[in-house]
């Protein structure tokens, strides 16, 4: 494919460190900068004490999908606009260096592109042609990674609406269609609207929405014990 074209439809110019041919490794050398060394630590206490990222990663393992720090994630400058990123075409989750500074911040983005990263390999995605199947990943990774969550909406000053924390879902959907599709807001609202419901009640692998790192605790702890009693069946 035409990296140019990439580039223009799949937002790619948002993530200008990538190279689409290849995945992108650290190095040591990289290491050694402020920004990267940071990003580098505040992803491995993610990875390590995160119950929603444990829980994804094991889920990705089980699946047949085990995930690798070195090889599947990537500490990069990027557009001031965003904080992360799936890369479907290497396998690679992209981590905005320069615009995560707070490890709350750190779990939430790691949580939301590992979901994309599971929903990848759970299922046969097309990512670049089929604007539903990115919709509801979108929507899934919105309302699974706690980025809706009520103590994030009121550090936002948005609270009181009606069946806030779905519009809160639908909205950050709309608005991460937009930002990597070159498609009319009118499309990507009725993309959105056609699959809403049937992704929104899509849990997995939690088993129901964690509103709160406590209710991702309890999905990881369910997670584990039903692993180990399918292992001694």
């Amino acid at each position: 494919m035409d990296q140019t074209k990439q580039e223009e439809d799949y937002g790619y110019d948002l993530f200008p460190e990538r190279n689409t041919g290849k995945y992108k490794k650290g190095s040591i050398a990289q290491s050694l900068f402020t920004f990267n060394h940071k990003c580098q630590v505040m992803l491995q206490f993610a990875m390590e004490t995160s119950p929603y990222a444990k829980l994804l990663l094991n889920a990705m393992k089980s699946s047949g999908c085990k995930v690798f720090k070195d090889r599947h994630f990537s500490c990069e400058d990027c557009d001031g606009t965003v904080s992360g990123g799936f890369d479907a075409a290497s396998s690679q989750i992209v981590l905005c260096q320069n615009n995560i500074h707070q490890q709350s911040h750190m779990n939430r983005v790691v949580t939301h592109e590992l979901i994309h990263a599971f929903d990848h390999c759970r299922a046969h995605v097309d990512w670049f042609n089929n604007f539903r199947h990115l919709a509801c990943s979108e929507i899934r990774a919105a309302n699974l990674s706690g980025d809706c969550a009520f103590s994030n909406e009121v550090a936002r000053f948005n609270f009181g609406v009606k069946q806030h924390h779905q519009e809160c879902v639908r909205g950050r959907a709309l608005r991460s269609i937009l930002a990597v599709r070159k498609i009319s807001r009118e499309e990507a609202e009725k993309i959105v609207d056609e699959v809403f419901d049937t992704c929104f009640n899509d849990h997995a692998p939690f088993g129901r929405i964690p509103h709160s790192k406590k209710d991702a605790k309890f999905a990881y702890r369910d997670y584990e014990n039903r692993d180990r009693y399918n292992a001694n069946l």
